[in-house]
């Protein structure tokens, strides 16, 4: 039995591997996820095999509720709502690998004979530590992300010393447990990393979104890894691994799409000063559906920037219908996506993708930056801070150095936004008063459904 369960390891492992692989492109995703779901199920049925497990009733309980639970969500939560649920979904896996390992501790202290060794003691505190940063943080994210709370930066008096004083009483907590062991030490790491989860989570902006939600999944991965250790359960040390290394690459592609550092991000509170609705006093130039549906239908080619805007309007099916309108008219359409466009990482592909737009159209920032001189419009749809040209031209703006997509250069580009509202860096966005640049405000949605309507007239 103990072969079967080692071999099913294995298996598991590889399918876990192969899945990342095919994850990582838009046309093989789908097989990848299934790879990925087998892989696990086959791990947690060879984990039943155990000789400890004696007793399957709390496991059947713990089954069907989380299978009711995940099938619900799968089925009822919208596309654009993706972030939330990948943040709280986080949080759980965090705090899973917490009560995991310190339940396991508990058992220990509770029999003399099974008293820990100092590396078992080393690895609980790691696994509770990594565990509650994740979960507090994950839903702190989860609530910025579903308007529970504000969205903009959170910063508390003497936030950052706080922070380090949470910080230090994690690590030293963690220390002393190795050192000492017992149920207090055990408590006070979970206490105040949890605290600390909070404290970092807090002061990140809605615009940063996507590399807090890349950086939790990653602690959520190490998390998983370290009760591996506890547990000497190899499948759980390779596949948290394999998420936590994925994680943190997936971050480090995040940050340098803004041209920061992580501890920027999670540290420099970017966003606090802005003021929403600011008012100024240069001149913009508004236009209406039936204007932008001339400009676009007699444009050789059209090139779709889709922001956070699009996915609060729901708009990506209108975009898809537009599309379909200008191919018809020989139209060429494609789709400029920018790495940390959205909540979360891929937030944009994921709802192009539920539109049915091929993904031969849409373009990575580095791949269309050049071609914008070229393009006749531009149809900027809720992104703001990444079309900022203040990020190349001004010293002063926070978001300066960050690459951004080049659509000032294009001959016309409409920007469908509700109002002068700048984003979630609370930066005037410059673009909106160049002299090709029209605004055309209102909801996206229902903008782009106009669009395609009077497209019809001409």
């Amino acid at each position: 039995m103990e072969t079967f369960i080692q071999v099913a390891y294995l298996v598991a492992s590889v399918s876990f591997i192969i899945a990342i692989k095919l994850l990582g492109s838009p046309r093989t995703a789908r097989i990848g996820n299934w790879l990925g779901s087998l892989g696990m199920l086959l791990g947690i049925v060879a984990t039943l095999f155990y000789k400890a497990v004696v007793r399957y009733e709390w496991i059947g309980i713990g089954l069907g509720i989380g299978t009711a639970l995940g099938a619900w969500m799968a089925l009822s939560v919208k596309m654009t709502a993706m972030p939330q649920m990948v943040a709280i979904l986080n949080g759980f896996g965090g705090a899973a690998s917490a009560l995991v390992a310190a339940a396991e501790a508990e058992r220990s202290f509770l029999e003399p004979t099974l008293y820990p060794s100092a590396f078992t003691l080393l690895t609980i505190g790691l696994s509770v530590a990594i565990g509650m940063v994740t979960f507090s943080g994950s839903f702190i994210a989860f609530a910025k992300l579903q308007e529970l709370i504000t969205g903009r930066p959170v910063m508390l008096p003497f936030h950052h010393l706080q922070s380090l004083l949470f910080l230090v009483l994690s690590i030293g907590t963690v220390i002393a447990l190795t050192v000492a062991g017992g149920a207090p030490l055990l408590y006070g790491t979970g206490a105040a990393s949890f605290l600390l989860g909070l404290w970092i989570a807090l002061p990140v902006g809605g615009a940063d979104m996507p590399v807090i939600v890349a950086f939790l999944n990653s602690l959520s991965g190490l998390a998983a890894a370290t009760t591996g250790f506890v547990l000497n359960n190899y499948l759980l040390i390779v596949s948290g691994t394999l998420v936590g290394a994925s994680g943190l690459i997936l971050t480090h592609i995040m940050s340098k799409a803004m041209n920061r550092s992580l501890w920027n991000v999670l540290f420099a509170a970017v966003g606090k000063g802005g003021e929403v609705g600011a008012v100024t006093d240069k001149a913009v130039r508004s236009t209406t559906a039936e204007d932008v549906a001339l400009m676009v239908s007699y444009a050789k080619e059209v090139v779709v920037v889709p922001g956070y805007g699009m996915a609060v309007a729901q708009a990506q099916h209108a975009v898809k219908k537009l599309m379909d309108a200008l191919i018809t008219r020989g139209v060429e359409v494609r789709f400029a996506i920018h790495p940390v466009a959205g909540r979360m990482p891929g937030h944009m592909n994921v709802l192009l993708a539920e539109a049915d737009v091929p993904y031969d159209r849409l373009c990575e920032m580095e791949r269309i930056n050049p071609d914008f001189p070229q393009v006749d419009v531009v149809l900027v749809i809720g992104a703001n801070d990444v079309v900022n040209p203040a990020a190349r031209k001004d010293p002063n703006s926070p978001l300066f150095g960050m690459p951004i997509l080049d659509v000032d250069k294009a001959k016309t580009v409409i920007v469908l936004k509700r109002s002068m509202n700048p984003g979630f860096a609370g930066v005037e966005n410059e673009l909106f008063y160049q002299q090709n640049t029209y605004m055309l405000f209102g909801d996206a949605r229902r903008s782009l459904e106009a669009i395609t309507e009077a497209l019809k007239e001409i």
